[in-house]
């Protein structure tokens, strides 16, 4: 069927009533008679509760209720690890800033915030774990002491070929030590939405999610009920980069519900948000990467310790995936890794943009860089000698499937930008004059890679299904999508759609995509990991072939029917097994699918003041195929938005558990003004054969690289290398002064 959507520039599904400011999102929901709720937050990073008197705030005019934790039917939980509670009761610990300890349902938020204060709690503070190396010594208080005598939780170890005949072989060898910061998603909605009893008795919750069918596995325990009894519906979304894979209002808008069998609203604000929501990893590295004169990789050998805050939530997989990616898109024959999860009392480390591969892409980009410069070498030939192709042996011994585009992404940025190849020799361009005497230019390249679904053994699965509705002649008049796959900005239902139409040979017009609501569509999985094109998008495509199957048999018999209905189950494990990590070698095949990105940047530093200014940027990302281009170059525009975040500005700052940055005006978010003066995204398209016509995943490839381009070129520019970052003016400064 020849090409009729896909690769073109249609508009988006939900963006003419966005514009219009008629979609509605959480917040915007209300209902006759509903009720206003407040939590009551932990007073101390870590203490014991021992007394909570609720009496004050049950005798105050408008309150309906205070729930705690004897109102919970099963008071535990976690996306992973149940390892929370939903409500901390007294003779329970609470463990960060971010645990709570009871719910005011009241008349209105007026009275609900009111009665909040008059909340009397006592505490029994206890010793505050707060840096994850000093969590890790046996001495260290426990976090978690029913969980066993360490606060390390995951213990990840990779040990592959010879790493110390790697290192004799070396002729360079480069050390290192990183910190990566805490940073926060900064999702424009904060988390909000209302709970009430449906027409059919169901626990209802309106809210913004990633995988509203997970939610309701977890809410459904903790009242007790079946969960055919519990729903979830997910509207507009103001963004969420991974922050709303937890639930933050979900579980607590079913509890009270449930308990007052009245709609109760709640909606965070934005210091709640800040302090009491979860934030991405910070991780503190020990990298040393060996090489010959000539490039060639021999060896890698480090230690990563990754802070999971208070609670596991999804750091395991998080550690898995970055550990796995800690070598690159580069064949590395030895190496050592050894990787730690660490529980603190600090806020609780989460999904975000990249799933522990942001870390990763920083530290071995960096290490690249660093290698370069030691053997002085450009660093795309240093790159371009290294990279994996198709076949090629990763970090865990697992064979690159067909698709491998990170040879030709590599090579179409760095042409963009100035680069000129000859014979595989490769020469950087002239940078041109700086704009005044104490200005400096640099320019350096960094590649990524990150797997596209779950890993390591997952079934990473999604249901789609399709209606048509025919006409008098039988010819498709329209297409319902019912697709559990949340859009969190980023356009899921207009590549839905898009799809949809070409396997149907329709217009994109004739396809809708219905809201999702988990008593009315399927389980899709979570909107995370790069996974949706892929996943759901080969599910889509294949009960659309389905669909027309069934059509053309109603049609031959004649039975006068005008609607088809048909739903695929797509696993990703049919296309390629993956498997955990082995407990002592870590050898496995961890995915089963990859996208790949590289990017160049040319930055200008201020050596009076150590700002840096970013010129130009270019970034080209491997799609395999090309849905919708002006979505592409969104997510290229955004993801490195959110790199240069990660790399000059963004950093939440913690003190003993405490947060010392508690509002957004705290927290430096690139404006417009911090952005590149000029930006050029570029679109590769190398098919991965098991994907839906050939298409890959991008949402999250197009921040990897971003960082460590960023910083790789102030260090062109000033001469220093920033091993701790954000790179705020102050740092470099700092560190050009120590290097004078």
């Amino acid at each position: 069927m020849s090409t009729r959507v896909l690769g073109q520039n249609v508009p988006k599904k939900d963006a003419a009533t966005k514009v219009r400011g008629s979609r509605r999102f959480p917040q915007d929901f209300d209902m006759k008679g509903q009720l206003h709720a407040k939590v009551i937050w932990s007073e101390h990073p870590h203490a014991h509760v021992v007394k909570i008197d609720t009496s004050r705030a049950e005798a105050l005019p408008g309150v309906v209720k205070v729930i705690t934790a004897e109102d919970v039917s099963v008071n535990e939980y976690g996306i992973i690890i149940q390892d929370q509670h939903v409500l901390a009761g007294e003779g329970d610990r609470v463990r960060w800033l971010g645990d709570r300890i009871a719910i005011v349902v009241a008349e209105s938020e007026k009275v609900a915030r009111e009665a909040r204060r008059l909340v009397e709690v006592e505490y029994d503070p206890l010793p505050v774990v707060s840096d994850p190396r000093e969590a890790m010594k046996p001495e260290a208080p426990l976090v978690h002491e029913e969980r066993g005598d360490s606060n390390v939780f995951r213990h990840i170890k990779i040990q592959k070929g010879d790493w110390e005949k790697g290192f004799a072989e070396a002729d360079v060898v480069v050390e290192s030590y990183y910190v990566t910061p805490y940073v926060e998603h900064v999702y424009m909605q904060p988390d909000a939405g209302i709970g009430y009893i449906d027409d059919e008795g169901r626990v209802t919750v309106i809210s913004s999610a990633q995988w509203p069918d997970h939610d309701q596995r977890q809410i459904a325990p903790m009242l007790d009920l079946p969960q055919d009894q519990t729903r979830e519906i997910v509207p507009a979304i103001g963004g969420a980069f991974g922050g709303r894979e937890d639930m933050h209002v979900q579980h607590l808008l079913a509890l009270c519900a449930y308990c007052v069998r009245r709609p109760v609203k709640m909606v965070f604000d934005r210091n709640e948000v800040m302090i009491r929501t979860g934030k991405r990893h910070p991780w503190y590295v020990k990298y040393r990467t060996g090489a010959r004169k000539d490039g060639t990789l021999t060896a890698v050998e480090m230690e990563i310790i990754s802070d999971s805050g208070a609670y596991a939530s999804t750091t395991v997989p998080v550690l898995e995936a970055g550990t796995s990616f800690a070598a690159g898109p580069y064949v590395v024959p030895n190496a050592k890794v050894d990787s730690y999860a660490v529980y603190t009392n600090n806020a609780v480390t989460m999904a975000m943009r990249g799933f522990g591969t942001t870390q990763s892409a920083f530290i071995y980009e960096m290490q690249m860089s660093k290698l370069a410069d030691a053997l002085d070498m450009d660093p795309v030939e240093l790159r371009m000698k290294n990279l994996f192709q198709d076949g090629s042996i990763g970090l865990t011994g697992h064979e690159m499937p067909q698709g491998v585009g990170i040879g030709e992404t590599l090579k179409e940025v760095a042409l963009a930008a100035g680069w000129k190849e000859e014979r595989g020799r490769w020469s950087k361009p002239d940078l041109g004059a700086a704009s005044g005497p104490h200005k400096r230019r640099g320019m350096a390249v960094a590649c990524g890679l990150k797997n596209v679904g779950y890993s390591f053994g997952s079934d990473d699965k999604a249901t789609v299904g399709v209606q048509l509705a025919l006409d008098e002649s039988g010819e498709i008049a329209r297409v319902t999508v019912l697709s559990g796959a949340c859009d969190v900005g980023m356009g899921a239902q207009t590549f839905l759609a898009q799809m949809a139409a070409e396997a149907l040979g329709v217009s994109y017009d004739q396809v809708r995509v219905a809201m999702v609501d988990t008593a009315k569509v399927p389980d899709s999985g979570s909107c995370s990991a790069s996974r949706l094109v892929w996943i759901s998008g080969n599910a889509l495509v294949r009960a659309c072939q389905e669909a027309l199957e069934r059509r053309d048999q109603i049609l031959l018999a004649e039975t006068g029917e005008t609607f088809v209905e048909t739903e695929h189950e797509f696993h990703g494990r049919s296309v390629h097994e993956t498997h955990p990590y082995d407990p002592e070698t870590g050898m496995t095949v961890p995915h089963f699918a990859y996208g790949y990105a590289a990017q160049v940047a040319l930055v200008e530093v201020d050596a009076e003041t150590g700002e840096t200014e970013i010129l130009k940027f270019w970034a080209a990302q491997d799609v395999g195929k090309s849905v919708n281009p002006a979505m592409i170059d969104g997510q290229s525009a955004g993801g490195v938005h959110m790199g240069v975040g990660y790399a000059l500005t963004e950093e939440y700052i913690q003190q003993e558990g405490v947060p010392k940055t508690r509002h957004l005006a705290d927290y430096y978010v690139p404006t417009v003004m911090d952005m590149p003066l000029e930006f050029t995204s570029i679109t590769v398209e190398v098919p991965d054969p098991s994907g839906p016509y050939g298409a890959k995943g991008i949402g999250e490839m197009t921040t990897l690289p971003t960082a460590p381009a960023v910083i790789s070129a102030i260090h062109d520019a000033a001469g220093v290398w920033i091993d701790q970052f954000p790179a705020t003016a102050e740092r470099v400064w700092w560190a050009m002064q120590a290097k004078k």
